[in-house]
């Protein structure tokens, strides 16, 4: 076997045997250079900050305790933007640039001049590596409107490499920017790959890694809680009815692969819900810098990978549940693995770590229900349906509004034109039918989110979500504790409030970021600035945020 084959299967060897990691404390480093020659981002997605601090003393101690035990830390960190998904997240991470600049809107939307449909990252003009690429496929970053830290860098310094991985399309392409390279998970063969927007061939230490079909290694895995049953107390038990029980089941023992004959893509699509779905991306991610050279090629580099099994977790069973406290548990340890690796291959002192999220996350409405609040559901399609017959019996037009679009109510404006109808008359009738819709707690109209009140509650925040040339005319924030949901089981994000915009920001780089918590508010936007010029780089033009001057 090729040496680098041998390499690119050195992360899973090391992720098999974590546990068995010894107990040191990251490495003392040595005097650091003037910029580090190694910016890693780690992004978890769905995590909210509350999960982090409330079972920090269940955690190991160089994975999350890196940060809080050796880092700098902001424990009252948010997004400022209304609608808290995991595009818009990704988005801002690198850019600095909330979605009325980056046009990262939400994970889909609809064209408001054509009601079509449109992903984050979709581009029919590319297509995947080695792979099927199916319609609406991430394949590219022409969506995003502004640039990114890794584009800085690499307009200043073309020899350096910006490298984004991720179980999700969006989770790569987005903080990978224009001028980086990424790397997704690909759920129906268990490989990764890229698309022709960043290159005609993968590179041999991809195909190695492919080749060795390291996702089969988890058929029929078990996912064991890591800990006593007596130590999930604070959490919820597996099992409950509003627990989705598809995929992997809702109860832990689970084994990945059940009743199924050999690795597939039902399989490889389960994975991700898995603690095994973050150890295969960074056995990937360990490839990467060990192949790719990152931060000893005399230039600077940057890698960002985003882990995105703790959102599908937390969407099937709720961020309150057993099966969720586990998963951060199991994730702990992965992440204490590959920041030792880190420590070895690119050397403490030689590099800064970065870990947020895109966004947090709501309980599950059922359960919150059962603790005395107010919560629900609110589902697209039957409030479809009731503000549509609202508008026909007064207008005396059908599908006055055409579909639920990001945070929004787009209503078809070239319809209302043909038929005669004052627009500004059609859009106030849709909002007060909006508003009676249960959980509905308030609708801001297009006017509203272009103009500069910025004491209604809610409506800066929904502003920063608003593009006014891909959003729908009405933005929609449900009351807390209710979620937008296309199933009867599970939780989600997506609101203004606390639970989804409260996320970890930590950093860790001996001599570049100093150490100890810092409880003045913050918000992500200022992650770019902040390390840019950790970097010695200018921040993104596009950049809302500001430097958090870490630097000791």
């Amino acid at each position: 076997m090729p040496m680098h084959s041998r390499r690119s299967l050195l992360g899973l060897a090391l992720a098999a045997t974590l546990c068995a990691c010894s107990t040191t404390l990251p490495p003392a480093a040595s005097a650091p250079a003037t910029t580090p020659r190694l910016i890693v981002l780690v992004a978890i997605d769905g995590l909210p900050m509350r999960q982090v601090t409330g079972y920090r003393d269940q955690l190991a101690e160089d994975g999350f305790a890196r940060f809080l035990d050796h880092g700098r830390w902001f424990s009252d960190a948010h997004y400022a933007h209304g609608h808290t998904v995991t595009a818009a997240g990704h988005s801002v991470m690198l850019t600095g640039a909330y979605p009325q600049r980056s046009g990262i809107i939400s994970n889909e939307w609809r064209d408001p001049a054509t009601g079509a449909p449109v992903y984050n990252t979709g581009d029919t003009a590319y297509t995947y590596l080695d792979n099927p690429t199916a319609p609406l496929s991430g394949t590219s970053p022409r969506n995003l409107k502004v640039e990114t830290l890794g584009d800085v860098l690499r307009t200043r310094s073309p020899a350096s490499k910006v490298i984004g991985i991720s179980g999700k399309d969006r989770g790569a392409i987005l903080p990978a920017g224009h001028k980086g390279t990424a790397y997704m998970y690909m759920g129906e063969t268990g490989q990764f790959s890229s698309s022709t927007y960043y290159m005609a061939t993968l590179p041999a230490w991809v195909k190695d890694f492919n080749a060795a079909k390291p996702a089969d290694a988890f058929f029929k895995r078990a996912w064991a809680p890591l800990l006593p049953e007596s130590a999930y107390a604070r959490s919820v038990p597996d099992g409950q009815p509003w627990q989705y029980a598809g995929g992997n089941g809702n109860r832990l023992p689970a084994i990945v692969g059940d009743k199924m004959d050999g690795p597939g893509p039902r399989f490889y699509g389960n994975l991700l819900a898995s603690p095994f779905g973050d150890e295969l991306t960074l056995a990937f991610a360990r490839a990467a810098v060990t192949n790719e050279k990152l931060g000893r090629r005399g230039v600077q580099d940057i890698l960002s990978v985003s882990l995105s099994s703790h959102d599908y977790v937390n969407h099937a069973f709720g961020p309150e549940s057993r099966l969720s406290h586990d998963h951060l548990l199991h994730l702990d340890r992965h992440l204490q693995a590959f920041f030792r690796f880190l420590d070895q291959e690119v050397g403490a002192g030689n590099y800064v770590l970065a870990l947020t999220a895109d966004h947090g996350f709501t309980d599950t409405p059922e359960w919150a229900a059962t603790q005395g609040r107010d919560a629900g559901r609110f589902a697209s399609a039957p409030s479809l349906a009731l503000v549509n017959t609202a508008l026909a019996a007064r207008f005396g037009v059908d599908k006055l509004g055409r579909d639920f679009s990001g945070a929004g109510l787009l209503l078809n404006d070239k319809l209302a034109a043909e038929k005669g109808l004052n627009f500004a008359d059609v859009q106030a009738a849709a909002r007060d039918e909006l508003l009676k819709l249960p959980g509905v707690e308030t609708v801001f109209t297009r006017e509203q989110l272009l103009g500069n009140d910025t004491s209604t509650p809610y409506l800066d925040a929904m502003r920063k979500s608003f593009d006014p040339t891909r959003a729908a005319q009405l933005q929609i924030v449900l009351k807390r504790n209710w979620i937008f949901s296309y199933r009867s089981g599970g939780s989600s994000h997506g609101s203004p409030y606390e639970n989804d915009n409260h996320v970890p920001l930590l950093f860790w780089g001996p001599g570049y970021v100093g150490q100890g918590e810092v409880k003045t508010p913050v918000q992500i936007a200022d992650l770019a600035p902040t390390l840019a010029a950790i970097a010695g780089l200018p921040a993104p033009a596009q950049a809302q945020g500001r430097d958090l001057g870490l630097k000791p």
